[in-house]
């Protein structure tokens, strides 16, 4: 078991890790994901002790590894690392970047380096490549040699660097399927990935990044299908958001328009929607604002890359005010011909107690 307490890693300009506190259990097959910056990788270098932590403590099987008094070398023995860009030395052959390790660190035999190194190059798909140079194999198959050197040391814990980002798209499937064999072994690994298809499938968790932590963990289910916090849901779905605040009546409406048309320019949002986009926004705000006693309205437009569809919440404070059975059936109209669905809901426990969602009609 891995756990982690207060972890924190601060570079000169930015802090990737502010407060990581999280448990790792054995077996559990771990996907990292999240937006580019938010500290995946580092989180990974810091468990195996490649950067030192600015605070925080890290236990391996009750070993703290942030104690400097720890031999980390023999803590890294049984914690493999799977690097991005392969790491094999390019004078050396296959079979002997696969020996080194286990020979020099552990002192095993250069015939059961051997036996054992071809038996797991079969089990990687190319044993007929143990007498091959590195630069002589196509990038899938060097990380495929790369994973095979890992698992030579017999490690009870693999950590994973984006193994695939590197690859041309045509070799990420069969680094994939080598993962997807390991991680039925039983050994605990964490994949840093961006293969959101490959994270599901994969894991029995999925660490979700952001705001300097893990900002969510749960079941691939959960992350995936059910998130349970906002910058999740937004990551997931591939949403854009843009956020547009009104306290007064005297806001600047022609700069909030300028701001719609900038967000839907900058998202490639297609004309027909972009123009309803802008519409429902300003229809909305002109029909609630004369309404409100003192306007306090919160404007949040997500655009999904995924479906190609957008939609607005609008929050809005004061008493009760369902602007859908409100009394300007012109306007009324104009927005139900732009949106397929118009909900009204009521919540005492929110700030902006009233809310509207207005998802924008597609076609």
């Amino acid at each position: 078991m891995i756990k982690i307490e207060h972890l924190k890693k601060e570079y000169p300009n930015v802090t990737p890790l502010k407060d990581v506190c999280t448990e790792i259990h054995d077996g559990d097959v771990i996907s990292v994901i999240g937006p580019s910056g938010t500290g995946k990788s580092t989180l990974l270098r810091c468990i195996n002790q490649l950067e030192k932590p600015t605070a925080g403590k890290i236990w391996v099987n009750d070993l703290e590894i942030t104690d400097p008094r720890c031999d980390i070398t023999r803590v890294r023995q049984k914690m493999g690392m799977v690097f991005q860009s392969f790491n094999l030395f390019g004078h050396k052959t296959v079979i002997e970047n696969i020996m080194m390790a286990p020979m020099d660190l552990l002192g095993v035999s250069k015939q059961e380096a051997y036996d054992k190194g071809m038996q797991l190059l079969r089990t990687v798909g190319l044993a007929e490549k143990a007498m091959n140079y590195p630069d002589e194999l196509s990038g899938g198959q060097k990380q495929r040699i790369a994973i095979a050197r890992t698992l030579a040391m017999d490690p009870d814990v693999i950590l994973l660097d984006e193994p695939t980002s590197a690859l041309d798209p045509t070799m990420v499937g069969e680094v994939q399927a080598v993962i997807r064999d390991l991680a039925k072994t039983g050994k605990t690994m964490m994949i840093v990935t961006h293969e959101m298809n490959f994270a599901r499938a994969i894991s029995n968790r999925v660490f979700y990044m952001d705001e300097g932590g893990v900002y969510e963990d749960g079941s691939p289910e959960q992350i995936f299908n059910h998130p349970q916090r906002e910058n999740t849901r937004r990551f997931i779905r591939k949403l854009k958001v843009l956020e547009l605040n009104i306290e007064s009546r005297d806001y600047d409406f022609l700069g909030m328009a300028g701001e719609i048309e900038a967000y839907c320019h900058r998202n490639q949002i297609a004309p027909k929607l972009s123009n309803r986009v802008q519409l429902v926004f300003e229809e909305t705000v002109q029909l609630l604002v004369p309404l409100l006693k003192s306007p306090r309205i919160q404007a949040v437009c997500e655009y999904s890359e995924a479906t190609e569809s957008a939609e607005w919440r609008i929050g809005y404070g004061g008493p009760r005010l369902d602007l859908t059975g409100g009394e300007d059936e012109l306007a009324l109209a104009l927005l139900r011909g732009m949106t397929s669905t118009m909900e009204y809901t009521f919540d005492e426990g929110r700030e902006l107690k009233n809310r509207l969602q207005l998802v924008v009609k597609t076609a």
